[in-house]
């Protein structure tokens, strides 16, 4: 199992360290809920450094890097991110990924950054090389052993200006810029991004600035987060989990993603032809939020039921901290898909009533 750079400080921290997508990575540290409520109400901050971090530089970039996304990379500038989805041949979902334009390097070369998940950051990166590298582009692993620390809550970007003496108004969201933070050795790669539904920063940082910057939001009382808070802030804002909401078997329309699709755009990319015919027919299935009477909870693969016949099944699944009710993400047929649609989840036997409801279930004040 792999550590990162933070594993021994969230181990003194009381973090409870489980294996995920072969990492050993705290799931709690004071437990769920609390830190859960920490980021909502407060700020709290995650390791995500199992994550990938990729640099990718040449003439062109976007041009080069348009050819395995959908998403036009053109709409992006310099201090912009996208949110995008790798895609296979049939239109299917390879991975999700956030793009940044870092802008010219030079009179010739430009560069982007992606992050990418855990659970596919050897087959991303290999599959991005084989194809990237030929074209010209020099890609990067740039985390390098270092350290992605996410910052959430709604007194994230205040102690970040409170730390690197900037206003950070103008900073959008999904937009990135480099901070100089108090104590640290090194500039600090920061983007307004994150898996929560609040407001908040990731930063790449060296291991030895990492460690420092955990020590510094410790002292100042940010709660330390855990991958079971992770789980359930991202699902109460409907944010997707790859290998559970989606896969390579499910096309974005069908992940309630086709706004990630620009057919409009001339340029061609991996899967173009299969979603060109996607779109024309309309998908068979589609992504919607679940609302479960009671107390029972749906998890994944759950069957979803409707009159009693089995018609999909639970995506993604939890008690919402914050609603303090059970909700779920379900993949059903197109025609079941409408709000207010009454279905059941059948849960250890017994089918537990569900309404099809908008999502997401949470969106912050």
């Amino acid at each position: 199992m792999l550590r990162t750079p933070l594993y021994e400080l969230c181990r003194a921290g009381g973090g409870r360290m489980v294996p995920f997508a072969g990492w050993e990575m705290p799931v709690q540290f004071s437990g769920l809920i609390q830190e859960h409520k920490a980021v909502r109400n407060s700020v709290g901050m995650f390791d995500i450094s199992h994550m990938g971090v990729l640099r990718l530089e040449g003439t062109n970039p976007k041009d080069t890097l348009q050819q395995l996304v959908p998403s036009d990379l053109h709409r992006i500038g310099p201090g912009e991110a996208c949110y995008t989805v790798l895609l296979n041949d049939q239109g299917g979902i390879r991975d999700d990924l956030i793009i940044y334009d870092l802008g010219a390097i030079d009179e010739e070369r430009g560069a982007l950054v992606l992050v990418i998940n855990a659970a596919c950051a050897d087959s991303d990166t290999a599959w991005i090389r084989e194809r990237m590298e030929p074209a010209g582009l020099t890609v990067t692993d740039i985390k390098d052993n270092g350290v992605l620390l996410a910052l959430q809550g709604p007194q994230a970007i205040p102690l970040l200006e409170e730390l690197s003496g900037d206003d950070l108004s103008g900073l959008p969201r999904f937009g990135h810029r480099d901070l100089h933070l108090q104590g640290l050795s090194h500039s600090v790669f920061t983007a307004r991004t994150g898996y929560t539904g609040e407001d908040g920063a990731e930063l790449l940082l060296t291991a030895e600035d990492g460690q420092r910057l955990w020590s510094q939001l410790l002292e100042k009382g940010v709660a330390p987060c855990g991958l079971g808070a992770r789980d359930t802030l991202r699902l109460e804002a409907a944010m997707h989990l790859y290998g559970q909401d989606m896969n390579a078997d499910t096309t974005p329309f069908e992940a309630g993603l086709g706004w990630l699709v620009h057919l409009e755009m001339p340029a061609d990319f991996i899967g173009r032809q299969a979603l060109e015919k996607a779109a024309e027919a309309g998908p068979n299935k589609r992504l919607v939020g679940l609302k479960l009477e009671g107390r029972a909870i749906a998890r994944h693969d759950y069957p979803v039921l409707h009159k009693g016949e089995p018609v999909g099944v639970v995506t993604s699944g939890t008690w919402s901290p914050t609603l303090e009710e059970p909700i779920a993400l379900a993949s059903i047929p197109t025609a079941l898909a409408k709000l207010g649609t009454n279905l059941s989840v059948e849960i250890r036997g017994k089918a537990q009533p569900a309404t099809v409801v908008r999502r997401p279930f949470y969106k912050r004040p």
